[in-house]
């Protein structure tokens, strides 16, 4: 079972499996992001733990050890990759989802010392986690759907992060996308497993 135990934790940093702790409840409840990132905000709100409960979510919440703020949060789960071939024809490769990421606004402001947050959390607690699973099952690629903000896919882009060309984006925004990510874009990476190039 992949646990969200102190593993992880880095000197300033721990991650908990949003059930790991009592008062995890009052953070979610809390967490604030900025306008435009808003569905971010509802999910954790009001949908990560009915997810949890059927097992369609893993969320993790970050915090600072010293002051014990919620940093920021991500969630993980399973999901495929189809790419068309040619004509009809399409292939499948098995990955993991990053379907939530966001930084929490409130701490962001507090902490103004703190720079790319964002990747920090993606390199030391996203990959792990994606490495640890992909010694388990067959995993190929990671992905995620973003918001159509030119500056957050930028950000995605330094975290090694790519668009599809546009006609097999096309097919991906055609026939896998979740209703939940209407509008995003489909960004991915293949797994380079056996070093850092994921981070």
């Amino acid at each position: 079972m992949i646990s969200s135990a102190q593993v992880f934790d880095t000197d300033g940093y721990s991650v908990e499996h949003l059930f790991d702790n009592e008062i995890n409840g009052l953070l979610m409840e809390q967490f604030q992001v900025t306008e435009n990132a808003r569905g971010l905000e509802i999910y954790l709100r009001h949908y990560a733990i009915s997810d949890e409960v059927e097992h369609l979510n893993r969320t993790y919440l970050v915090k600072d050890k010293f002051s014990q703020e919620l940093a920021g949060y991500f969630s993980l789960r399973t999901g495929l990759i189809t790419k068309r071939v040619d004509g009809n024809s399409f292939n499948s490769f098995p990955a993991i989802e990053l379907s939530n990421f966001a930084i929490e606004a409130n701490y962001r402001q507090n902490h103004p010392e703190v720079y790319h947050l964002g990747r920090y959390i993606f390199r030391h607690f996203v990959v792990p986690m994606v490495k640890q699973i992909a010694e388990l099952v067959g995993v190929n690629s990671l992905y995620l759907y973003a918001l159509p903000n030119g500056r957050l896919m930028g950000h995605y882009e330094k975290m090694g992060f790519t668009r599809l060309p546009p006609d097999q984006e096309s097919f991906v925004q055609d026939h896998i996308k979740p209703i939940y990510d209407e509008g995003c874009i489909f960004m991915y990476q293949v797994l380079s497993l056996g070093n850092e190039s994921l981070s």
